[in-house]
């Protein structure tokens, strides 16, 4: 390995180390303040909706702008890297209803959430419970939707064809470990689901390199399901895994990396996000 080789090494990782604190620092805070405001208000009445949207709704719309802004400046610095230029972020533009519905309509459903339970018989506590994990989910993945279609937006501009999805620091699913060993195409934006934290990172040049860029990864992975369930076969053929780990296409959120028993197909199958 030459020594240019590993200063480019050390670079994106500190490059990928500083996104990571970044990020995680604005998901952080804007959690906080969400389930904070929810859990401020005396009812959950009609004039607590308003009160919970006025003062909500522009802080979600504004971290999701610094979002884009922090995903950009890291590809366009990752990127420059890969060729050897100078960085030059241009900026991304992000519209506020990323799932193409009103965000005053996405963050009064953790209301509709509580009332649903009400009227099924629940008790407050339990029914405000439900509304609150809902918010969650939805504030999350609001947050991993401003990343992906700024990260779309970025890699187009610098030029990149092909990408990966890098795991979180913290623990992975299934889903995306095993994703994370396949190549994806900046035409497509990056597949993600509730409480996902992986990032797209550029792949370097042109040529595509093939579906599967991870195979030790992809190794462990399946023998880990074989631990778990008895039998596992990176080949597809025993259980076929391009079966069970598969894109749906979601009708707010985009392509939703999901398993086959998973199927949404009208407002009332949206899940929980």
């Amino acid at each position: 390995m030459t020594g240019v080789a590993v200063a480019s090494e050390a670079l994106q990782a500190a490059l990928a180390d500083r996104y990571d604190a970044l990020t995680q620092s604005l998901r952080t805070r804007l959690l906080t303040f969400v389930l904070g405001a929810f859990d401020g208000l005396r009812a959950l009445r009609d004039a607590d909706v308003v009160e919970f949207l006025d003062r909500v709704v522009p802080v979600v719309v504004a971290t999701q702008a610094q979002m884009g802004q922090v995903t950009d400046a890291y590809l366009s610095a990752v990127m420059a890297d890969m060729l050897g230029a100078t960085a030059a972020p241009a900026g991304v533009v992000l519209p506020e209803a990323l799932r193409g519905t009103p965000p005053e309509e996405v963050y009064r459903r953790p209301f509709v959430q509580a009332w649903t339970a009400l009227a099924d018989g629940k008790d407050f506590l339990d029914a405000r419970e439900m509304g609150r994990n809902r918010l969650l989910s939805i504030a999350e993945t609001d947050l991993q939707l401003a990343r992906t279609h700024a990260a779309q937006q970025s890699m187009t501009r610098g030029g990149a064809r092909f990408y990966r999805r890098r795991l979180s620091g913290g623990k992975n699913c299934a889903l995306c470990t095993i994703a994370s060993t396949q190549r994806y195409r900046v035409a497509d934006l990056m597949p993600i689901h509730p409480g996902c934290h992986c990032k797209p990172e550029p792949l370097p040049g042109d040529k595509d390199p093939g579906q599967v860029i991870d195979e030790q990864l992809l190794k462990e992975a399946h023998d880990a399901v074989a631990q778990g369930v008895g039998a596992s076969d990176a080949g597809g053929r025993s259980p076929d895994y391009r079966q069970v780990i598969i894109t749906r296409q979601h009708g707010e959120i985009g392509p939703l990396l999901a398993v086959r028993r998973q199927n949404f197909t009208g407002p009332d199958d949206i899940p929980a996000t």
